[in-house]
């Protein structure tokens, strides 16, 4: 994902594929490769890492390259001969970044892990969920692609800025849990301020209030209201037809979960979409849940441009979106087979890439 959104924003991107014998298939099948999304905008060079003809081209594609980013676990890349030093050595300016769930060092540094684990030991897992029930998995969008992908973008961005005044490269050390933690600072603010409690679901954000949540309407799906102003509140509250005078105690925490349940009883009354057209342009922020065949048909997401069809696929638009720049449009990714054009255009001579062919090194 990282290298996606830096290929979104204009980076030229190529990706080193690991060469796969004849009739072989991919270690992970999780992905189709043919439609993997993450793999937009970007061309593709396969090497053979163990022939050492393959190994000198990765080397070569390095020292010309403004970054790395890797996904290995710590020490893989220095057993391949392309860890940070032999890179750095050919190519000082080289940012090489590196993302793993744990980080480079530490107890756990060479454990395995996935999202869910990361996310676990940065404190973040545990704060959602309802009250009473045990901790809500939030998709991998915390510690995958928010702590880690995000991160990792941000930092090679950072250092690519900083080589340019002091000419030097460094490591960017992109570890998730270290992201997913970065990511709950406003509730361990609140939590130092007093107004954060452990019990989950029984905070502002996470699903406690009243004014604060998700609501099943009459057809089944669901609105979202977050009137957390005093002025959105009493709107909210006004075109939902609640006329109740208890409602005016918005902040009495010990009243929230009667109150949620006159809200839930309330917006239970008439299917989302009336819901939704009665709430239409107001502050008293009410938006439909919208599901991943409903949300690209939105008039807001369509009139941005949210959601792109690329090679038949519907996918999100990169972003976020510029003033002036405008990257191109995305394509489709062409895996498995090596791109012989960005070969020759990173500095391989025709007679290069014919020798790298011979050796079976592409």
């Amino acid at each position: 994902m990282g290298a996606m959104i830096l290929a979104d924003l204009g980076a030229e991107v190529v990706r080193i594929e690991r060469k796969l014998a004849p009739g072989a298939k991919p270690a992970s099948e999780l992905f189709d490769p043919a439609i993997d999304i993450l793999n937009r905008n970007r061309r593709v060079v396969t090497l053979d890492l163990k022939k050492p003809e393959g190994l000198a081209a990765a080397r070569q594609l390095i020292a010309a390259a403004d970054g790395l980013i890797e996904g290995y676990r710590p020490g893989v890349m220095e057993r391949l001969g392309l860890g940070p030093d032999e890179c750095l050595a050919a190519n000082p300016r080289l940012v090489y970044g590196r993302m793993t769930g744990w980080g480079q060092t530490g107890p756990l540094a060479s454990t395995a892990g996935h999202d869910i684990n990361y996310l676990s030991l940065s404190g973040a897992l545990h704060a959602i969920g309802e009250p009473g029930g045990k901790p809500v998995v939030p998709l991998n969008l915390v510690a995958d692609c928010g702590g880690g992908a995000m991160l990792l973008v941000v930092g090679v961005l950072a250092a690519l800025l900083e080589a340019r005044s002091s000419g030097r490269g460094q490591v960017v050390d992109a570890a998730m849990t270290d992201g997913s933690a970065l990511l709950m600072t406003m509730m361990y603010t609140l939590k130092a301020m007093g107004q954060w409690s452990q019990q989950r679901g029984s905070n502002l954000l996470d699903g406690g209030a009243h004014f604060y949540d998700t609501y099943r309407c009459a057809d089944g799906k669901y609105v979202s209201i977050g009137p957390i102003e005093p002025q959105f509140y009493a709107l909210f509250l006004h075109t939902a037809g609640i006329t109740d005078p208890d409602f005016a105690q918005q902040w009495d925490r010990a009243r929230w979960p009667e109150l949620k349940a006159r809200v839930a009883a309330h917006l239970a009354t008439r299917p989302r979409d009336e819901w939704c057209e009665l709430f239409a342009g107001s502050d008293a922020c009410v938006a439909p849940v919208l599901d991943m065949d409903e949300a690209p048909k939105h008039p807001h997401n369509q009139a941005r441009g949210t959601f792109i069809e690329v090679g038949g696929v519907t996918q999100p638009a990169p972003a976020p979106r510029f003033s002036r720049s405008t990257p191109a449009r995305p394509v489709a990714p062409v895996p498995g087979v090596t791109d012989e054009g960005a070969l020759a255009e990173w500095g391989f001579s025709p007679a290069a890439i014919e020798a790298l062919k011979a050796a079976g090194a592409i």
